[in-house]
C-alpha cells in the first residue's frame, strides 16, 4: 500500500515552528534578545533524528523497491539538463503549494530567509559545513524544490514536475520514483492550507 510520506512528522515540528514563528514577531518588534533565545530553544535533538531517520543511507522509512517498466536512469548526456526554477516560477509554485511540504505537509523555509537570520544573529550557530553544524529546524524545515519525476529518470524542469518539499523528503527519496520508496504522487493531496508564510514576512518587514 501506498504511503503519502516516508515518515510521518512528530509533534516537535509543529511545536518549533511556533517557536521560530514567534522569533520573527520579536525580531519586527525589535525585541531581539527573547527573538535569540526562540531560536536557540529551537534547535531540537529530536529534529535532528527526525531528518537523519530520512536521509541516511540505512534509513529504516526509505525501502526501495521494483516497479515493471519504471523508467531507467538515463545516461547525463540524455538526461534534460538540471534547472531549478527561476523568480516567476518559484512565486508560481508558491501560489500552488504555499509554504508546506507536499509529501509530510510539515512547515517549510526558504534558504534565503535562514541567509537573513544568519546574518543577524551571527552568534547563533545556525549553517556550518556539516550536518551537525547546522540548526536542526533549519535543516529540517529546508523548502526544497524537488522534481517529481527525478532528471535522472527523464524527467523535465516543469512546474508541473516540480513540488515544495522539506530536505529530508527530498534527499530521502533522491532519484527513486515515488512508487519505488512506497509514495503516493503528492499530487494526489490537496496542499496543506494554513497561516504559515515560511517566516518571509522578516524579509518583507525590512525593505
Amino acid at each position: 500500500m501506498l504511503r503519502k510520506c516516508l515518515r510521518d512528522p512528530i509533534p516537535e515540528i509543529w511545536d518549533t515552528a511556533k517557536y521560530l514563528d514567534a522569533a520573527v514577531s520579536a525580531h519586527i518588534e525589535e525585541k531581539y534578545d527573547l527573538a535569540e533565545e526562540l531560536i536557540r530553544i529551537s534547535d531540537k535533538p529530536e529534529l535532528r533524528e527526525w531528518t537523519e531517520s530520512l536521509w541516511g543511507v540505512n534509513s529504516p522509512y526509505v525501502k526501495k523497491r521494483k516497479i515493471p517498466e519504471a523508467p531507467p536512469y538515463l545516461p547525463k548526456e540524455k538526461r534534460v539538463k538540471a534547472r531549478m526554477p527561476n523568480s516567476s516560477e518559484r512565486a508560481a509554485l508558491h501560489d500552488r503549494d504555499g509554504f508546506h511540504c507536499r509529501f509530510c505537509g510539515i512547515p517549510v523555509i526558504r534558504k534565503e530567509v535562514r541567509e537573513y537570520f544568519k546574518i543577524n544573529y551571527p552568534s547563533v550557530p545556525l549553517w556550518g559545513r556539516s550536518n551537525i553544524e547546522q540548526h536542526a529546524a533549519f535543516q529540517l524545515m529546508w523548502l526544497q524544490y524537488d522534481h517529481v519525476l527525478p532528471h535522472a529518470r527523464g524527467g523535465n524542469n516543469d512546474i508541473n514536475n516540480i513540488v515544495i518539499t522539506c530536505a529530508p523528503c527530498n534527499y530521502g527519496r533522491c532519484d527513486s520514483l515515488v512508487e519505488e520508496v512506497g509514495l503516493e504522487s503528492p499530487f494526489l493531496h490537496e496542499p496543506v492550507q494554513s497561516t504559515w508564510d515560511g517566516l518571509e514576512r522578516i524579509i518583507k518587514a525590512n525593505k
